[in-house]
């Protein structure tokens, strides 16, 4: 083949490379509402004053530091540190490392692969009796200074050059890439949900340490009230007022309020401890001041459903999982159709080291060739089958992704309006039994009831206190769940382009 010619056939082939085999990837079709169903309307914030509702307007977004909305300068400080330290992040950050090297490996495959291999071959021939006899009598001579020469001896240089090159002509690299980029955009938006699933825990593991020192606060109270109420009634017993009963009644009160209030302690240290491990603290050296649960629920924009298809970094990994299979099946489709190779060398060899580089010791060799499957036992076909079957099953996938995502949202803005009134009836009912364990107070300090009548009066204003208590908790971590449920403060326009996967 002349040179020309094969200059001809390559450039013919870089032609055809703009060919690729396989299904063109159009994103299917998701679940959508026009709205959410459990989002309060106005009727409602009028007949349940203070009940929480989403921030009007509906279009309203969150921001990227989303945790600021509570306006706990504390957790904004620990949540900058989990940004930078927490090792699960980190550990999906060199994931996604990983995953934009290997869409870097698979472009290689575009670029011819050049060896270059300098050899020196040192060969001869079996000497005969008489040749071993002259070659040590040289030998011997070579003493006296007569060189020496072995008979049948040569060398042989070559530095040969290799180029071998297969263009892309059905799109099996192009598809490679393309994989792998939507690979690596997988792989960013997984790392962009594990940071949201990693915020929203440290922030409902902050409220929950809050909630717990809430509860120790009223216990501490509780305990005083129930000290304070011993020794009235071990005075009311020394005026003839009460009975030996009723001290004994008042320490088991005590006892036992104060056994409740020291394990309280044990859930506070345990979310201490979670919150450590969060931002990447041994939970020996991590500890946090105690503060009682006084942040309100703040107003969050929800929007509309069909906007969680860009706000949520899942549906987003869901979606481009659904891209990188379509283009697994272009990969798959191009093995019906000829692999092509083109090769060349070229270089110098020559048995005489000063001859090396020079025109006459100069080589070359251009060459092509094709290889085609003609029989593999429908291997191509159940390939192809394979992984359309991978894609459709990622398509079921998606869609339930944005379905669950719908559930969350609804079930979050549910808990957060009914825990909204259910604090508002719980702080009606506190007052009640205030009032009630006031009157049992008058009454058994005047000797007119039994110091079991206050017992049972406190006991029900203690429970309805911890209840409240609870109702708080729940409803900080169902607004932190809720702003994890509608995808934080991210946004598909986030996430890297196939361009930029591809770069350094």
């Amino acid at each position: 083949m002349k040179a020309q010619h094969f200059i001809l056939v390559m450039m013919t082939f870089a032609l055809l490379t703009a060919c690729r085999v396989g299904p063109k990837y159009v994103r299917p079709a998701a679940p959508d509402a026009p709205a959410y169903k459990e989002t309060a309307p106005d009727e409602y914030s009028q007949t349940v004053f203070g009940a929480w509702r989403p921030e009007q307007p509906q279009d309203a977004a969150l921001k990227g530091k989303w945790w600021e909305i509570f306006n706990e300068p504390e957790l904004n400080e620990l949540e900058e540190q989990l940004n930078i330290n927490n090792q699960n992040i980190a550990q999906f950050f060199q994931n996604f490392m990983a995953a934009k090297a290997q869409v870097r490996e698979a472009r290689a495959g575009y670029f011819p692969t050049v060896t270059f291999n300098p050899a020196l071959t040192r060969g001869g021939t079996a000497a005969t009796s008489t040749a071993r006899a002259t070659n040590t009598a040289s030998a011997t001579n070579s003493i006296a200074g007569t060189p020496v020469n072995f008979g049948g001896g040569f060398s042989f240089y070559s530095l040969p050059v290799e180029a071998s090159w297969a263009p892309d002509l059905w799109g099996r690299i192009g598809n490679t890439v393309r994989e792998f980029q939507y690979g690596a955009q997988v792989s960013a938006a997984d790392l962009e949900n594990e940071k949201l699933t990693e915020q929203a825990a440290l922030a409902s593991f902050f409220f929950e340490l809050r909630g717990q020192d809430e509860l120790k606060d009223l216990y501490n109270r509780t305990i005083e009230a129930d000290r304070k109420a011993l020794e009235l009634t071990r005075a009311l017993v020394e005026t003839g007022i009460d009975s030996p009963q009723a001290v004994a009644q008042a320490e088991v009160v005590l006892e036992n309020a104060e056994a409740v209030g020291i394990g309280i302690s044990t859930n506070r240290a345990i979310y201490e401890h979670a919150i450590a491990t969060l931002i990447g603290k041994p939970a020996s050296t991590f500890s946090l001041p105690v503060k009682l649960l006084a942040t309100p629920v703040p107003e969050i924009p929800v929007g509309v459903p069909s906007q969680l298809l860009e706000r949520r970094p899942d549906i987003a990994a869901a979606e481009r999982t659904m891209a990188q299979a379509n283009a697994l099946i272009g990969v798959a489709t191009a093995a019906y159709f000829p692999l092509v190779n083109l090769t060349a060398s070229g270089g110098f060899e020559s048995s005489i080291l000063k001859d090396l580089i020079s025109l006459p010791s100069l080589f070359w060799s251009l060459g092509a060739s094709a290889a085609q499957p003609i029989f593999d036992a429908g291997l191509r076909k159940t390939t192809v089958a394979q992984f359309t079957a991978t894609y459709n099953a990622n398509v079921a996938a998606y869609r339930q992704t944005v379905l669950t995502a719908f559930q969350q949202v609804e079930d979050f803005i549910a808990t957060l309006r009914i825990t909204s009134e259910q604090i508002i009836k719980q702080d009606s009912s506190i007052e009640s039994a205030q009032v009630y364990l006031n009157i049992a107070n008058a009454r058994w300090e005047t000797g007119l009831d039994p110091y079991l009548n206050v017992i049972s009066a406190e006991t029900n204003l203690l429970s309805n206190q911890q209840a409240r208590v609870i109702l708080r908790v729940n409803e900080m971590t169902a607004a932190v769940q809720l702003v994890e449920a509608l995808g934080g403060g991210w946004d598909a326009s986030q996430l890297p382009t196939p361009k930029q996967v591809s770069a350094k």
